[in-house]
């Protein structure tokens, strides 16, 4: 039997439906008996897990077939990301996100050889990707940021390249993941600000620990921390010092014709990561509906069961309703982006009102829970830390709303 308030929209093609059974049977099959221990553990997603969801071409949606990818494009994308975040948001939905980001940033400005070279492993999941932008001063002004890399060649054989110097922060998944986008500031005149940075690929090893030490031969260090946080846990989230860390001029997403460009390749990810971050929140606040329906049938209070109170089914109709309109403009953002890429309002404002649905649905789904939904072994109260970071990442709301979505609206005409 359906779980009580299951997503059952219209999609309106056999694709679209398939895709939408197939991940979900994978969510309840592989990621849903896992899901509490890697939160209640801080434990890293299996690799095994990664390698199912490579495999299935989870990670290859977006990518056109000529780099290994599927080309399903994006609404399959924002199905298949917002079934896995139904089952676990950290492990499952979120390790779409960052290669979402980097991939949309080589194809939009990468040589064809960076394209050729990286966009087959992100698509196979071989090549998990973690996004170096934010710094420990400088979060949404990206603009600011003062990590720099500095021109120069490596002693011993010559090698022309950059050295990194500097702090980034919140770099999630930089631990475990294989290569790592970073943004830094090329033009020493600061007074440039988006003008002077550039994006640059970091290949490295895997740590799965919650620390990262890397020496290069000629002395140059890159040392991470993770960060506990409430939620959101599955991947690590790092803190990471850099210095004279040094990267061949070849990882220059564009090479030369990429020098002071990585202000706009990163925004241009950014859009992606913005619509794929509606469907994680999707599928968040899809679960939390799903438990609470199912908790109010069962609860009795008072001689009855709570949901023949007319309270609770006025939140119930509320919360599904919310979700519905919020499913419904995420949906209609990546049938835009599909036909122009170029759509990054409709993913803003997708992400905006998706993100405070789930930050709603959870929180009075674990009130219809009542004191239960604030013990760590009623999943809600998994759902609820989670949902307090959708809001932030890939655009704190506040940003999105008069940076993005009204400097857009304001723009037009």
């Amino acid at each position: 039997n359906a779980p009580d308030g299951m997503n059952n929209a219209w999609l309106g093609d056999e694709l679209s439906e398939l895709t939408r059974q197939t991940v979900r049977d994978f969510t309840r099959q592989e990621i849903e008996p896992i899901a509490e221990r890697l939160h209640r553990q801080d434990e890293l997603a299996p690799d095994d897990l990664i390698a199912k969801m490579g495999g299935l071409g989870f990670f290859a949606m977006s990518i056109p077939e000529a780099y290994g990818g599927t080309g399903m494009g994006f609404p399959v994308m924002i199905i298949t990301t917002e079934e896995l975040s139904r089952g676990s948001l950290g492990a499952a939905g979120s390790l779409i996100t960052r290669p979402e980001i980097v991939a949309r940033a080589l194809l939009e400005g990468g040589t064809e050889a960076q394209k050729q070279r990286w966009l087959p492993g992100i698509a196979s999941g071989e090549l998990m990707v973690a996004v170096s932008v934010t710094e420990p001063d400088v979060g949404s002004d990206v603009a600011s940021l003062t990590c720099r890399a500095e021109a120069g060649t490596l002693p011993g054989n010559g090698q022309a390249g950059y050295f990194i110097h500097g702090a980034k922060a919140w770099c999630t998944f930089a631990g475990r993941g294989d290569i790592i986008g970073l943004l830094a500031r090329t033009d020493p005149d600061r007074s440039r600000g988006a003008r002077g940075l550039s994006l640059f690929i970091i290949e490295k090893e895997r740590f799965y620990g919650h620390d990262i030490a890397i020496t290069q031969a000629h002395g140059g260090t890159m040392q991470g921390r993770a960060d506990a946080t409430l939620g959101y846990r599955g991947m690590h989230s790092f803190t990471i010092n850099y210095d004279n860390f040094f990267v061949p001029a070849a990882n220059l997403i564009g090479e030369e014709s990429g020098l002071n460009r990585g202000f706009y390749l990163q925004m241009s990810g950014f859009a992606n990561g913005r619509l794929q971050t509606g469907g994680r929140a999707l599928g968040l606040a899809q679960a939390a509906l799903e438990k609470t329906v199912a908790y109010v049938k069962t609860r009795s209070q008072f001689g009855q069961e709570i949901s023949a109170y007319h309270l609770t089914q006025y939140k119930l109709g509320r919360m599904a309703t919310q979700l519905a309109a919020a499913r419904q403009l995420t949906y209609a953002a990546a049938r835009h982006m599909d036909v122009r890429t170029d759509r990054g309002l409709e993913a803003a404002m997708a992400k905006l009102l998706a993100c405070d649905v789930a930050v709603n649905i959870t929180q009075e789904g674990q009130l219809l829970h009542g004191g239960w939904g604030y013990a760590e072994e009623t999943p809600v109260s998994r759902y609820v830390v989670d949902a307090l970071v959708l809001p932030i990442f890939e655009g704190v709301k506040p940003i999105l709303e008069l940076k993005v979505i009204a400097r857009s609206l304001l723009q037009q005409g």
